[in-house]
């Protein structure tokens, strides 16, 4: 095989990419991220043996997040932003060992690589399949998986001014124990649950940062369908960048549109203050490669979710920034103060026709955990009442496999006396459709992105606190959640730190699960796939 990549749901044959990615990564892109992540492993390594302390290591951690989150699927193809982030993580590493004097050091410190020719050979030693024990090989990429996810979430909390030196500890930690062959399995497992318990220390940073910013999320009505005006479609995850955008095509007569992941920087009371914002534009990121067709002005990607494109036309049309890249396409740098500059963006916009209508209408979301705990009583209320039987958590990712047609019809075929709990871009396939509502309530509750996946698990435990139950799996809640990437894994294991159990994960459990790791999480935390829609409906209502 010319790679081997596993990360995410649409791996080829649920098993692994070995040609090429499904994403799109082709091999060289594939062997370089490989080796990026070998090279933190090796800083993890000096920095846990040599107990450096990670206070005084700012420039390190902030690089370790950015190069987990380029490896992230579909976020970074581009081969040479990659290749330059291996030599400046290996220049650090070097860094760091000559003020040591370590010794019985593993090869992630030591090996050296000054050619891509080099890189791409050496990359094909250390790649996923160079652990041959397939359990502890799964386990060692579930955390790094996980460690992924925390990373982006850390990394937009960095760009809004808030750390947790914590999770910094544990990225070295873990990354460094999945060098340790003297961890057994049970150890693996023990480190996927603390990988979990930093997870939900990741996001509660990201949704304190994000609503000490931009306040709370509010119940809010996002229009869909567009105006006249030229515009730019911004996506991805990161509200800095949104914020800044905003403020910079101020008085330019041009909009501003959401799209996919960032649909709900809409909710957020400073954000919804530009009268530039606009709306959003289209539906899940998959979907781009007709919606950016029809939008016709340029776009920006903040983070992860881009499917190569297939004209020269659009390329010319879309910017990268942050951990983002794409082989031709123009990648925007922050300066030292953390200001980019879009004015490129900008000019682009007004040279081109404003946005095609493909939709009209709106939808409404904003139920993050604080407004969600504003309407407690009217929530208890409808369930003492039994006016709500049930609430179904539905977050997560979307896909393209036709397989995930399920989770619409499986959210039309709800009985009418059940709300849908939801957040990540797994929304659109039921967010549009006329599901009605419950004495006011609606029945599809929207509190965010992916990484609000902490407010639904917040709602939950409140819940929990004000039926006096005292475990959370007793609440009217069953959870039946897609998934796509690794900001998921960090969502899955972080749900499990928390206690969940009985999850049900789909449209496939995850390639990199080995049979015996995936009995573990049968067995100890009640995982499952799904069935069909009908036979799945009637074992949740029967719980």
């Amino acid at each position: 095989m010319s790679m081997f990549c596993f990360q995410c749901q649409e791996t080829a044959r649920g098993t692994g990419c070995e040609v090429r990615g499904v994403c799109g990564k082709v091999e060289e892109v594939a062997k370089l991220q490989d080796l990026l992540i070998y090279s933190l492993k090796g800083i993890a390594e000096i920095i846990v043996k040599g107990k450096l302390d990670v206070s005084q290591l700012a420039h390190v951690n902030h690089q370790t997040l950015n190069s987990l989150f380029m490896t992230i699927t579909n976020a970074n193809f581009d081969d040479d932003s990659i290749e330059n982030q291996i030599k400046k993580m290996l220049a650090l590493r070097n860094e760091l060992r000559e003020t040591l004097s370590l010794t019985n050091m593993h090869d992630a410190v030591t090996f050296k690589v000054d050619t891509r020719e080099e890189m791409l050979e050496k990359a094909s030693k250390v790649g996923v399949l160079s652990t041959e024990n397939e359990d502890v090989r799964s386990l060692r990429e579930m955390v790094t998986y996980g460690l992924k996810g925390m990373a982006a979430y850390t990394e937009h909390a960095l760009n809004i001014g808030k750390e947790n030196l914590e999770i910094y500890k544990f990225i070295y930690k873990a990354l460094a124990a999945t060098l340790d062959n003297t961890l057994t399995a049970d150890d693996l497992v023990a480190l996927t649950m603390e990988t979990g318990e930093h997870g939900v220390m990741a996001m509660a940073l990201l949704d304190d940062a994000n609503t000490s910013r931009y306040g709370n999320p509010v119940i809010t009505q996002v229009e869909i369908g567009v105006r006249n005006n030229p515009a730019i479609l911004i996506s991805g995850h990161d509200l800095t960048d949104l914020e800044q955008l905003l403020k910079q095509t101020q008085g330019t007569g041009v909009d501003v549109y959401t799209h996919s992941e960032m649909l709900p920087a809409n909710y957020y009371p400073e954000l919804k203050k530009y009268d530039n914002l606009v709306g959003n534009y289209g539906g899940s990121w998959w979907r781009q490669i007709e919606e950016f067709e029809t939008f016709n002005g340029p776009i920006l990607f903040t983070t992860n979710c881009i499917v190569p494109p297939r004209s020269e036309e659009i390329r010319k049309r879309i910017f990268t920034t942050g951990s983002t890249g794409y082989p031709g396409c123009t990648h925007i740098v922050a300066d030292e103060n953390g200001y980019k500059d879009f004015s490129e963006v900008i000019e682009l916009a007004k040279k081109l026709p404003a946005p095609t209508e493909i939709e009209t209408g709106s939808i409404v979301g904003g139920f993050a955990h604080n407004q969600v705990v504003a309407l407690a009583d009217k929530v208890v209320e409808a369930v003492k009442s039994g006016a709500i039987k049930k609430f179904f958590v539905m977050a997560g990712c979307d896909g393209r496999m036709k397989s995930r047609e399920y989770y619409t019809e499986f959210a039309q075929n709800l009985p009418s006396d059940t709300v849908i709990l939801t957040a990540g871009c797994a929304k659109y396939r039921y967010n549009k459709l006329n599901l009605g509502d419950i004495g006011g309530i609606p029945r599809v509750l929207d509190a965010g992105q992916c990484n609000d996946s902490y407010s639904l698990a917040v709602i939950a435990l409140k819940l929990k606190e004000i039926f006096g139950l005292d475990d959370i799996n007793k609440l009217p809640i069953a959870f039946n959640i897609a998934w796509y990437e690794q900001k998921a894994v960090i969502v899955l294991l972080s749900l499990l730190y928390l206690g969940v159990k009985n999850i049900h994960l789909g449209p496939t459990l995850p390639g990199f699960l080995s049979p015996n790791v995936a009995k573990v999480l049968i067995e100890k935390f009640g995982i499952a796939g799904i069935d069909t829609v009908d036979s799945d409906i009637e074992m949740f209502m029967a719980q």
